[in-house]
């Protein structure tokens, strides 16, 4: 592979594959190892790749492999089986309210959802992938794919209802004391 290839390869890849990186690891640094890995990788043996059209997929697949080997390294994976069915309990979804979001805050919730989910829901809305590139960049079937962004959804959908219940009482709403007719505190 020639070295202008290779760039403009980075120079496409590069800001996508970060954000996906930093949604995954959560700390800058190791989401900027996380990708200056996957590019290693591919100056190694991206040659192989028969369809150069599935590059994009094939950099996001080995980014994800790459975050899962670190993490088997650092502590045992969680189970999806080992969740707890969040989507039972959780109100019906809301346009007008989703309208009003914030997306900082939409991000910064997406940060608490369980890696899991948190995998399928930035590649679907951030990264624009399709159901099949995600499976291919997952390693799971479609239904998985499925399966994981209601349940991210769910959990996505609770973790805002909290932060905004938490900033609707961060206002500090203080009550006047109550005056009756003499003039008197009650």
């Amino acid at each position: 592979m020639s070295h202008d290839v290779f760039n403009q390869l980075v120079d496409a890849h590069y800001t996508p594959l970060y954000r996906f990186a930093l949604s995954l690891a959560r700390r800058e640094a190791d989401a900027c190892d996380l990708v200056q890995q996957t590019f290693f990788i591919w100056a190694k043996s991206g040659h192989q790749l028969r369809e150069t059209a599935k590059a994009k997929t094939w950099l996001f697949t080995t980014l994800y492999r790459e975050f899962l080997r670190g993490r088997r390294r650092d502590q045992r994976s969680q189970s999806i089986e080992d969740l707890p069915p969040s989507a039972q309990d959780v109100p019906s979804e809301d346009v007008d309210h989703a309208r009003r979001l914030d997306g900082q805050q939409i991000v910064a919730a997406l940060q608490d959802v369980d890696e899991v989910f948190r995998a399928p829901l930035t590649l679907f809305y951030l990264e624009d992938l399709s159901y099949q590139e995600i499976a291919e960049t997952l390693d799971v079937p479609i239904g998985t794919v499925m399966s994981r962004l209601s349940r991210g959804k769910a959990q996505l959908r609770k973790l805002v209802a909290r932060l905004e219940a938490g900033r609707s009482t961060e206002g500090g709403i203080v009550e006047f004391p109550k005056i009756n007719k003499g003039g008197v505190n009650r």
